[in-house]
């Protein structure tokens, strides 16, 4: 019947049968087309991430097979004594991860939530602009604004005051460096700001206007209405942001290294140095050779599979909160 009703509606605005038949015919090959394309499109992704992740762990597999588990367990970095282990790079990389989330989190609600609740019209769109203009500052930009501008006024005193005033706390034990986890998670908590704020911006947008009425129908104030309408209507897609958010942390490489100090050390303090994953292989992937290579290709594959157990873990909590 609506083959019918469309064939009809086309001869009465005028077009030939033999023309829509035609039609029909490029229409048919052009979904096959267009399908065929999507599913090259799709395989050759998954190509390209399978080769990536046999040549990369067929290179450090010699590493691998060598240090055996110790690789990931020990933090003994020494490649002139040929000893490699990795767990002063990882414990860094998820130190300063944590401590831009801690950060990144309620600014970038507060942000989105402003921008789609409360701003006037006419602040949205500059608020709006400067936020995704942000997300598109090259991370070496963000690196050294970090050391010539953030560091000297802003870090290095915030870590003296952490450690004078909170210094009693493993946490913030000093003596305080600005070059720190917590001078590198700063400026990555400013990076992935503009990340979470425009995801979740976009997430609260799709809250049904409906829902906001109701809640302001049964008497909710502003704030009420969104704890109790827009929140619950958008925490799947704003965790998906948030966990986005962490996977640009987790691989941020020009600005951690920049900022994190370079210490292969396990502390406790996020007042002093350390090193990450990515800002080792950065630092020292020029002047390597041999085993060394092969050490910090195993850093990346570590990284690698870290990040994917990270997006795993991103889609089954998103999926278990849209389920509920």
């Amino acid at each position: 019947m609506q083959s019918e009703a469309r064939t009809l509606g086309d001869v009465a605005a005028g077009v030939a049968p033999a023309a829509i038949e035609n039609r029909t015919g490029i229409g048919r090959r052009a979904d096959s087309l267009f399908g065929l394309l999507t599913l090259v499109s799709g395989s050759l992704v998954l190509i390209v991430l399978g080769f990536m992740v046999v040549s990369t762990t067929n290179t450090a597999l010699p590493i691998f097979s060598s240090e055996g588990l110790s690789f990931v367990t020990s933090s003994n970095w020494n490649p002139a004594d040929g000893n490699y282990g990795i767990l002063a790079f990882i414990y860094g990389t998820l130190v300063t991860s944590i401590i831009a989330l801690v950060i990144a989190i309620p600014v970038s609600l507060g942000i989105a939530l402003y921008v789609v609740e409360a701003a006037p019209r006419w602040v949205r769109g500059p608020i709006t602009y400067a936020v995704d203009l942000l997300a598109a500052v090259p991370s070496v930009v963000y690196g050294l604004w970090g050391v010539f501008v953030l560091l000297p006024l802003f870090l290095q005193p915030a870590a003296a005051l952490l450690s004078e005033y909170l210094g009693f706390i493993p946490l913030f034990a000093g003596p305080p460096s600005g070059l720190s986890y917590f001078g590198a998670g700063v400026v990555l908590a400013i990076m992935v700001i503009p990340i979470i704020s425009s995801l979740s911006r976009e997430v609260i947008r799709t809250v049904p206007d409906a829902d906001r009425y109701a809640a302001y129908a049964l008497g909710a104030t502003r704030w009420e209405m969104i704890r109790g309408a827009v929140i619950p209507r958008s925490r799947a897609g704003i965790v998906g942001a948030v966990m986005l958010g962490l996977g640009r942390a987790l691989g941020e490489t020009i600005a951690v290294a920049l900022l994190v100090g370079s210490a292969t050390r396990i502390d406790p303090s996020v007042v002093r140095p350390g090193y990450s994953m990515a800002a080792v292989i950065a630092n020292q992937f020029q002047e390597a050779s041999g085993d060394h290579i092969r050490a910090l290709v195993g850093v990346g594959v570590v990284l690698f599979a870290i990040t994917i157990l990270v997006n795993m873990a991103a889609r089954l909590m998103v999926w278990r909160m849209v389920e509920r």
